[in-house]
């Protein structure tokens, strides 16, 4: 698939934080959230008090008391994130940020980029991403801010598993439900000064439901099953010096209808996804240098009445270099580059690849007291589409009240490109395409955008955050459902602009409460809104633990509405406004037994968040843990 290159194959690397200073714990805590470290911004933990980004952050017991088995459905519980499901737990799914395509998002898990090349456009398939007491924490980077990680990364969402320094731990947690689900997944981690070690499986079958709306004769159930892997190894070689493994295995399968010729409901899809990487980190008393090698490999196949209707494999490698040098106190220098390859193949024997290079640089610094600036450029180099030079501002203010309590101000602008996929390309030059998509010669996107925030972090863990964020697009690629010839390019301009409101405010020590709410009004350039993006989003929590600590329980509503969708010879339409509760509990009984359910959609809401495909009803799951 590919030319002679120094991969030999399976090698990939880990930044353990393209990430950061492994040595990081974030089970440490802070007595103010305002100095709480995080990395996905900057690359380096940084207190959140000197980040002018918006970050999200969830950390283990969030995860867990929110009970999803799907990542997804976690993570859209964030301002700013919405969801389209085509029909159930392993359907084609689409996480959104502030409006954008699914797409734009880069995922990674533990430094691995899981992005899948085979796709429509290059992304990772977020469907397939399992939520579970593996996770440690989950930070997400919202907006276009994510330039180090690559031009075109519209956000980002950064998942750390759990490690442990000393001695071991795990757990195996068993559940069932509605669907005729089952799910057993598990971790185990040990570490000591040599090093540490951790390994998670987590196997997910369901029955499903009737994914389609217009299934009124066959109704069957569109079932799922996914097996994902996940291991790290580290060994640290002495007192700077650190190597380490992650290696990411995801096997699914999923069923659906109408595919073939003529259309069929006997359709299912099989997905294997193995990431790969390997690092090797030094730490100095003012440098860090991490170097990494990274592989991921990619099979899909579409079966159709038993029989293969579509096929493709996929490849990416990727050399990564990210260096730190501390230049004083408060000012901080990172830089790096990156080289990859990317390549797919096709049922049909065509093959297509191509090279993109890219080096950046980024000064952090605080330049009077309490006022923190980054600036930073970014140059790729793609071997299809020429030299890019991407931007990134930020600024953030902080102001210390006389109460004890603590005002931020911030604002960023940031702009990238993304060169069309390898698939884009194939379909407008393959036999499907006719005109106008195969006249189309496509080229690259650019993007760019800015927010302007203020956030309250009060004395008695009250915070408060409000966002202004408008984002635009210049000749986005989208594909023609008017005709279906293949993949066009606007002429002009798409935004995406609105506000984030969030809160988080604990009334007591045994009730809490957290709201986000996102207006989000899309444009495309003949004046539409983009499909699929919701105004109007807002999510409502609210925890009650017990003076044991032993119960808790989440109440949650989630509300979409004002959403728009476009039909293949119909046109536009209206997606219906829904408003979705869900509760949730864990019962400790011991030290070793976790007791848990939740009930999805409790009033049993009929909704499309995707015209055609149904979403899941009433639905009841029980579970228990056992820590070791």
């Amino acid at each position: 698939m590919f030319k002679p290159s120094i991969f030999f194959g399976v090698a990939s690397l880990t930044i353990y934080s393209s990430l950061a200073v492994p040595t990081v714990s974030f089970a440490q805590e802070t007595e103010n959230k305002i100095e709480e470290l995080v990395i996905t911004s900057n690359r380096i933990p940084t207190p959140l008090r000197q980040i002018a980004t918006s970050i999200s952050v969830l950390n283990a017991e969030q995860i867990q008391l929110k009970g999803y088995s799907s990542l997804v459905d976690v993570l859209r519980t964030l301002p700013g994130i919405s969801v389209s499901n085509s029909g159930g737990a392993g359907m084609l799914t689409s996480l959104q940020i502030r409006g954008e395509s699914g797409f734009r998002t880069l995922f990674m898990i533990d430094g691995i980029k899981v992005s899948d090349p085979t796709g429509t456009q290059v992304g990772a398939q977020v469907q397939y991403l399992l939520a579970g007491n593996h996770i440690e924490r989950v930070e997400v980077l919202r907006g276009p801010q994510g330039f180090s990680y690559g031009a075109d990364a519209g956000g980002v969402v950064n998942i750390f598993t759990r490690r442990t320094d000393q001695g071991y731990q795990g757990d195996v947690t068993l559940e069932v439900g509605e669907y005729g689900t089952q799910k057993i997944d598990g971790h185990l981690s040990a570490g000591n000064d040599s090093g540490d070690v951790f390994f998670s499986f987590a196997d997910m079958q369901t029955d499903g439901f009737n994914s389609r709306t217009d299934d009124v004769i066959e109704r069957d159930k569109d079932g799922y099953e996914n097996t994902t892997l996940h291991f790290r190894a580290g060994w640290n070689a002495s007192e700077r010096i650190r190597l380490e493994f992650v290696a990411h295995d995801t096997d699914a399968e999923a069923e659906f209808d109408r595919c073939g010729f003529p259309a069929i409901n006997d359709c299912v899809s099989n997905f294997e996804q193995t990431n790969t990487r390997l690092s090797l980190n030094y730490s100095g008393e003012r440098f860090t240098h991490h170097i990494a090698f990274a592989n991921t490999d990619v099979d899909r196949e579409n079966i159709a009445a038993g029989s293969t209707s579509f096929s493709t494999a996929g490849e990416i490698n990727r050399i990564e270099y990210l260096g730190h040098y501390q230049v004083s106190g408060s000012a901080n220098l990172v830089y790096g580059l990156d080289f990859e390859e990317e390549a797919i193949v096709s049922g049909s024997g065509d093959d297509l690849d191509r090279d993109q290079r890219a080096v950046y640089i980024e000064y952090q610094d605080e330049l009077v007291e309490n006022l923190f600036f980054t600036v930073g450029a970014r140059h790729d180099d793609n071997d299809d589409f020429g030299t890019h030079l991407s931007y990134r501002f930020s600024g953030a203010y902080v102001q210390d009240l006389a109460s004890g309590s603590i005002l931020k101000y911030r604002a960023t602008y940031g702009n990238g490109f993304r060169a069309p996929s390898l698939s884009e390309l194939a379909y407008n030059n393959g036999p499907f395409a006719y005109p106008p998509a195969s006249d189309t010669q496509l080229k690259e996107e650019t993007s760019q955008g800015y927010d302007i925030g203020i956030e309250f972090y009060g004395a008695n863990d009250l915070h408060l955050e409000l966002v202004y964020f408008d984002q635009d697009i210049e000749d986005e690629i989208f594909f023609d459902l008017a005709s279906f010839s293949g993949y066009l390019q606007a002429s002009g301009t798409s935004e995406s602009k609105g506000v984030e409101l969030s809160i988080d405010y604990p009334l007591n020590p045994k009730w809490s409460l957290s709201a986000n709410l996102t207006l989000n009004e899309t444009e495309t350039p003949d004046g539409d809104s983009r499909i699929r993006k919701p105004e109007k989003l807002a999510n409502l929590g609210v925890q009650f633990t017990s003076g044991s600590q032993k119960l808790k329980i989440l109440a949650s509503v989630r509300l979409a509405g004002d959403s728009e969708n476009e039909i293949f010879g119909i046109g536009r339409v209206k997606l219906d406004d829904y408003e979705v509760f869900d509760i949730s509990a864990n019962y400790r009984l011991n030290d070793n037994i976790k007791l848990f359910g939740r009930i999805e959609n409790i009033t049993d809401e009929d909704y499309e968040e995707v015209t055609g495909f149904n979403s899941a009803g009433s639905s009841v799951y029980l579970g228990a843990t056992f820590t070791f």
